[in-house]
């Protein structure tokens, strides 16, 4: 097996002339330069070196015979060695990115303008679902970074690496339903009101229906919709009280106006959207640089 630290000393040597030189500049021992030109020698089966007076000189016969192949050998296993750790510098490629619309629209749409301005050669493939069939994209190798609604199941083939955003669920009314303004309502109150709640099989509707029942609370949506922007369609016509994260209808309760938070007691709990990966699998630097964004957000609200 060729052993490359035997020739880079052997090249170090010529082009110093001085054992003793070529140690310092290799911060190592003579006596290690030594044993590695005797070793290359004995491997070659032939010498390398002249021992004279003034140093060392490449024999005829041996060192000069390999001095310059071996100097550009090793020029190019350098320039090769450089160009893989540009790869790993540089942000190139495609970051598959699993989630929500909601999360796209509501969350990550200014980051990836964000990433975009500061690593352009990167694409983007956007991968919309319901959490559960991000997480399947994920454990398949579909996906390369998802983010999820949680609470979620367990599950083994992924890592939740943290919480990048916090979800604040509250009822939304329009005015038909006015004497719930400006007051506090008990939560089984709402049961007898028409409700607006995800589909079944949201995350979002799991966690708010265990909670009622936690509170002996059951609840029985006169619509089930499928996106958070049609129920607030809904909503603002009256047709239900909706139930929505406050931070994806903060423009209808505060600039339009047009819906107002049902105050209840008990509130719903806070729930999170968590940045997950897929377990066990290398992190390239163009997708550390994006989970970057999200660490430099979270150091910032902590502070």
């Amino acid at each position: 097996m060729v052993n490359l630290d035997l020739y880079r000393v052997f090249c170090k040597v010529a082009k110093c002339g001085s054992l003793t030189k070529a140690a310092e500049e290799l911060y190592i021992s003579q006596p290690a330069v030594s044993q590695a030109i005797k070793q290359l020698e004995s491997q070659l089966g032939t010498t390398l070196f002249n021992r004279t007076h003034k140093g060392m000189e490449l024999s005829v016969h041996g060192g000069a015979q390999i001095i310059k192949d071996v100097e550009k050998a090793l020029e190019l296993l350098d320039e090769a060695e450089n160009k893989l750790m540009d790869l790993k510098n540089t942000a190139t490629g495609v970051i598959r990115i699993g989630a929500s619309d909601t999360i796209f629209e509501y969350f990550l749409a200014d980051k990836l303008v964000e990433y975009h301005e500061k690593f352009p050669a990167v694409k983007f493939e956007l991968l919309s679902d319901i959490s559960p069939k991000t997480v399947e994209q994920l454990k398949t190798n579909k996906c390369d970074i998802g983010f999820l609604n949680l609470p979620i199941q367990e599950d083994d083939g992924i890592v939740i690496s943290s919480n990048v955003m916090y979800l604040n669920d509250v009822f939304v009314a329009n005015d038909r339903f006015s004497e719930l303004k400006d007051k506090v309502v008990p939560l089984r109150e709402l049961e007898g009101y028409p409700l607006l709640l995800m589909d079944s099989s949201t995350v979002a509707r799991k966690a708010i229906s265990n909670f009622a029942r936690s509170m002996g609370v059951n609840f029985h949506p006169d619509i089930e919709v499928s996106s958070w922007d049609f129920m607030k369609r809904l909503a603002k016509k009256g047709m239900g009280i909706g139930c929505i994260p406050r931070e994806y209808a903060q423009r209808e309760l505060v600039e339009k106006r047009s819906l107002f938070e049902v105050r209840t007691d008990p509130a719903l709990p806070v729930r999170s959207v968590g940045m997950a990966l897929p377990k066990g699998v290398p992190v390239p630097y163009a997708l550390r640089e994006f989970i970057k964004l999200f660490e430099e957000k979270k150091a910032g609200s902590d502070a």
